[in-house]
């Protein structure tokens, strides 16, 4: 992948509806380039698929976090399905490192999320756990 496929990249992930036109003008390139290049990056992989965004993913859970937990012993399993089980709960990835998840969390309020960790570091076999605040998101990924 060359620095024209980046930058091609690049403006697919700030505008993934973009214009062919507007591609080729923003990268100065013919638009035959735009899509041939487009077509390759697909064919190859580099490019896995493009996403919509609903007003829905976006103002469903208006407070987000990240939960980083730490887990006492083998009990990830059983943590794992305990946390499946919160409708605040968007996501779980098993990590390594000093966490052994991340908790991806939604809510509406603040007053919501407090409850939901409180409730969350309450569960037995969570030893230890840090929250932060998503404040914004410039790209979101498939869910």
């Amino acid at each position: 992948m060359d620095e024209t496929d980046q930058r091609l990249i690049a403006e697919l992930r700030r505008d993934g509806r973009a214009a062919l036109s507007d591609l080729a003008a923003r990268l100065d390139i013919s638009r035959a380039t735009v899509r041939a290049r487009m077509e390759r990056l697909e064919a190859r992989g580099e490019i896995a698929g493009f996403t919509v965004l609903t007003r829905s993913d976006v103002t469903a859970a208006p407070v987000r976090a990240l939960m980083m937990v730490g887990i006492e012993g083998r009990g990830a399993e059983r943590i794992m399905a305990r946390l499946s089980g919160f409708p605040a709960v968007m996501a779980i990835h098993t990590t390594n490192g000093k966490w052994d998840l991340i908790v991806e969390l939604g809510t509406q309020t603040l007053a919501d999320l407090d409850e939901v960790l409180f409730r969350i570091r309450g569960l037995e076999g969570i030893t230890t756990s840090e929250t932060n605040l998503l404040l914004g998101t410039r790209k979101a990924g498939k869910r």
